[in-house]
């Protein structure tokens, strides 16, 4: 098969009534997802839909929004999942961008309702009551011949940047399958696996989680957040997962709430990480208390599908604070700044190849030629390759903090910040001085009080170098992130800080 919902079909034929996904009390087997992503096919087309057509996907992550994907695709439209939760702002900015033919929502969302009226309002609006409904609205059982082909263009997905223009990476139906069969093999995902989804679908790593399980013809059970972690842990138990996918804020959140405490969940067999840097000391804590089950660490990018690198669970000891080697079909190369390779150990940018490159962003040749150069994407991120091919990351060069004659990686501070008992978690970025051009200042969410900040100096000494140690700490109740996690260090140094802790 050379699409991802051509796969779907096929396993729906072979194993029609095992469990495909489950979302509260909607439990869908094989048989029954592939009939209501046909049946949305044919509603996609009565409506006009035709190939190419872009079918904006505006709904939280729930069954109907995983019928929509794979409906779109065979109808050969391109879907385009966007934040639910978003702000009317950045809906509207996505809107206009990709011009969508079909919208899909959700009933009572004011916000997403406002949004569709200032920038798609020539579009077919579809609206999901937020209880799920016995059928789909005007289904069509009948079906034209429209499926995309690999070299067709199959998804547009927003990067959460903090500004500017929307950035749409646009992703091929081959670049989708290349990356879920590298990412299937290097987990070693299989029919009889069940995972726990918490990770939205309009992120990459969520989309990844989404398709890897449904292409082997695995369980997928859909939960609605972390609000209450100790619910997931019951669903992990109830629904006997044998997988869990997360963040680091995800898997800290489990940790530190102590829900996995004596937690018997005998049938898990695999964690993946990806979305940000997990530290060492999280990995050693989160492995302690689900001794047996496999890490998988892992870095990607949007730009790339989902996954460029994995860290295999047997050397997490030996590569401490690794982000991996390249998953199958990728390369990875550090370069330096006129874009000739380096030796092993030498830092430098990130430079991915592979068949999960995307084709571009959306619409914007000029944003495409900064980072595609001959087959090779240049991931923004600063780190190293050892002699064995194992990558290091150092940060974001866009974060990199220019302090005087030194340059100084966040990361490298956070991990020694982080090493506090009485430190949860923390952010570092470079705030404007006028002597130095940038120093160093930590955001940190302290677990009781009492941590002051000549405390908080007082250990990095001795653990970093003088230029590296925070000349201002805050102290605050939460850090800023965005919807998949990761901590906006724009927002942290701009004139808007966050809420003070007391």
């Amino acid at each position: 098969m050379t699409t991802l919902a051509g796969r779907l079909l096929a396993t729906a034929a072979r194993m029609p009534s095992a469990a495909a996904v489950s979302d509260g009390g909607c439990r869908a087997d094989y048989a029954t997802l592939a009939a209501s992503a046909k049946r949305f096919a044919g509603l996609l087309q009565g409506h006009g839909v035709r190939a190419g057509d872009r079918v904006a996907v505006m709904l939280p992550n729930r069954y109907e929004a995983v019928v929509a994907c794979y409906g779109c695709w065979l109808a050969g439209a391109v879907v385009v999942p966007l934040n639910a939760q978003a702000s009317r702002r950045e809906l509207s900015a996505w809107l206009a961008h990709c011009e969508p033919v079909v919208v899909l929502v959700e009933s009572g969302s004011a916000e997403a309702e406002a949004a569709v009226a200032a920038a798609a309002s020539g579009a077919c609006v579809l609206r999901l009551p937020q209880q799920r409904a016995p059928a789909w609205p005007d289904s069509c059982d009948r079906l034209e011949s429209g499926a995309a082909g690999a070299g067709d263009l199959a998804m547009i997905l927003y990067t959460s940047g903090t500004s500017g223009a929307p950035k749409g990476v646009a992703l091929a139906h081959a670049n989708l399958l290349a990356n879920v069969d590298a990412v299937v093999e290097d987990i070693g995902l299989a029919a009889d696996d069940c995972t726990v989804s918490v990770l939205p679908f309009y992120y990459a790593y969520g989309a990844s989680v989404l398709h890897t399980h449904l292409s082997v013809g695995a369980h997928v059970v859909l939960e609605a957040n972390l609000v209450f972690p100790h619910l997931v842990v019951e669903t992990l138990a109830r629904e006997a997962a044998t997988g869990f996918s997360g963040v680091p804020s995800t898997f800290a959140l489990l940790v530190e709430r102590g829900v996995l405490e004596g937690r018997a969940l005998p049938q898990l067999r695999y964690l993946t990480q990806a979305g940000g840097a997990m530290t060492v000391a999280l990995a050693t804590r989160l492995r302690a208390l689900l001794p047996g089950v496999r890490l998988h660490v892992m870095y990607g990018q949007t730009e790339a599908t989902a996954r460029l690198a994995s860290v295999p669970p047997a050397r997490l000891d030996d590569k401490p604070g690794s982000a991996g080697r390249a998953i199958r079909g990728v390369g990875l190369q550090v370069r330096d700044e006129d874009g000739e390779p380096v030796p092993a150990g030498v830092e430098g940018e990130v430079w991915a190849t592979g068949p999960g490159i995307m084709r571009g962003y959306w619409r914007d040749p000029a944003a495409t030629a900064l980072v595609l150069r001959d087959g090779w994407l240049r991931t923004g991120d600063v780190g190293r390759i050892d002699d064995e091919g194992y990558l290091f990351l150092a940060g974001r060069r866009s974060d990199m903090i220019k302090t005087g004659a030194h340059r100084v990686h966040p990361l490298d501070v956070e991990e020694a910040l982080l090493e506090h008992p009485g430190i949860e978690q923390v952010a570092v970025a470079g705030v404007a001085d006028g002597l130095l051009g940038q120093v160093v200042k930590a955001w940190v969410v302290a677990r009781s009080p009492g941590l002051d900040e000549n405390a908080v100096r007082a250990h990095c000494r001795g653990r970093l170098a003088p230029w590296k140690i925070p000349r201002d700490v805050d102290f605050v109740s939460a850090l800023p992130r965005t919807a998949s996690g990761k901590v906006r260090r724009a927002s942290l140094a701009g004139p808007v800080n966050l809420e003070t802790a007391p």
